[in-house]
């Protein structure tokens, strides 16, 4: 891509084009199609990687190759520029460094492994499948709590616009009434007269505690972890992320230690990799406890959050030389339960959700139409 329309002139003169006209590209759209890189992006490009070394394609080449094929604008930059570098002789591990936003610790750590002994191949197919098995299950956790907070914004939505914009008009014709209104509808009423006044107010606080929320996260480690201590204790909801970190911290740890990482260095990485902050200092503190000596199964179980199934299977691929089997089978297990539990839990909350909603604005029609319901009894 030439950046001026002189340059572009000259590399179409060199390859034997004699263009009448160049013109600049179109870029108004740009800001709806040129998205930022996700996660699930990189999970692609691993699979994309391991596909091509286990064929045999060599390393620039299957760089390009993926490039060339990359519709997302920014991960195909992201890619020529992993390709620049190995081209220049860095390794793979090394150009994947230079981006730690995409390519966490954990990701070069692997890559460098599968480098150093040999088996790239195999390690990139390893990590592929260690990104593919994460992504899968952050996924199921998002279902598992985007459905029932879709569901009450549109819930509070359409109560709102009912009290602000259709009430009111009911409101006007009880007027002519004459008579003395039901008191549910005389309550109805008044919640409508409140919402009408303090509606900007009301969505003005909930506006700033949201961004207060999200900026308090993001600059209190302190706050960020205790919201991530809670979300452990909610009702229904804590199982399901408890399962989610269990399955992530056997997975990771699996992977690791399968790539032949030392145990207390695969720790290390895992605590990154934990995704909730109780479990990570947990992690941390069983590090510690291998570091000074202790059996990981007797470190594990020093920490009290982790389950006895995972105490015992750790306990025997220990004593057996099989703990990267042993841990991969805990992370299928859990895997398998968070799955389960995010079914049932739509199941569950679907009928209950529209249960409310029902209620709500059943309730606001059946307030409207009692006064005129029994007006039309009185006649």
């Amino acid at each position: 891509m030439a950046k001026s329309a002189a340059l572009a002139r000259v590399q179409l003169r060199k390859q034997g084009v004699a263009a009448r006209s160049v013109r600049k590209k179109s870029t108004s759209l740009s800001f709806f199609v040129d998205k930022r890189i996700k996660a699930a992006d990189i999970s692609i490009f691993t699979r994309q990687m391991a596909t091509m070394m286990k064929a045999g394609v060599p390393l620039v080449q299957s760089l390009d190759i993926i490039a060339a094929g990359a519709e997302h604008k920014k991960m195909r930059h992201l890619i020529l520029a992993l390709r620049t570098d190995v081209s220049s002789g860095t390794s793979l591990a090394g150009a994947l460094s230079h981006h730690p936003k995409h390519f966490d610790n954990l990701f070069c750590s692997l890559v460098a492994s599968g480098e150093n002994s040999g088996t790239l191949e195999i390690m990139l197919d390893r990590v592929a499948t260690y990104k593919e098995k994460t992504e899968a299950l952050k996924a199921k956790i998002k279902k598992a709590m985007t459905y029932p907070i879709a569901v009450i914004i549109v819930a509070i939505t359409v109560t709102g616009v009912l009290l602000i914009k259709v009430v009111p008009q009911f409101a006007e014709t009880f007027q002519s009434f004459g008579s003395d209104l039901p008191g549910f509808t005389l309550f109805v009423l008044q919640i409508s007269n409140w919402v009408q006044e303090w509606w900007g107010v009301v969505l003005g606080m909930l506006v700033a505690t949201g961004y207060g929320f999200s900026q308090a996260k993001l600059r209190s480690k302190r706050f960020a972890d205790g919201v991530e201590g809670l979300m452990l204790k909610v009702p229904i909801f804590g199982g399901v992320v408890r399962h989610a970190v269990i399955a992530r911290f056997s997975r990771t740890l699996s992977t690791t230690f399968a790539a032949g990482v030392p145990l207390v260095d695969a720790l290390q990485s895992t605590a990154g990799a934990a995704g909730n902050a109780v479990y990570a200092d947990a992690i941390t503190r069983i590090g510690d406890g291998v570091t000074a000596g202790i059996p990981l199964a007797v470190a594990i179980r020093g920490t009290g959050l982790f389950p006895a199934m995972l105490m015992q299977m750790t306990a025997i691929g220990e004593e057996s030389g099989s703990l990267d089997d042993m841990l991969g089978k805990v992370a299928d297990h859990y895997e398998t339960a968070v799955d389960n539990a995010v079914d049932s839990l739509s199941s569950l909350m679907e009928p209950i959700i529209m249960s409310i909603l029902g209620a709500l604005v059943g309730g606001l029609m059946i307030a409207m139409y009692l006064p005129i319901f029994m007006l039309g009894s009185v006649i």
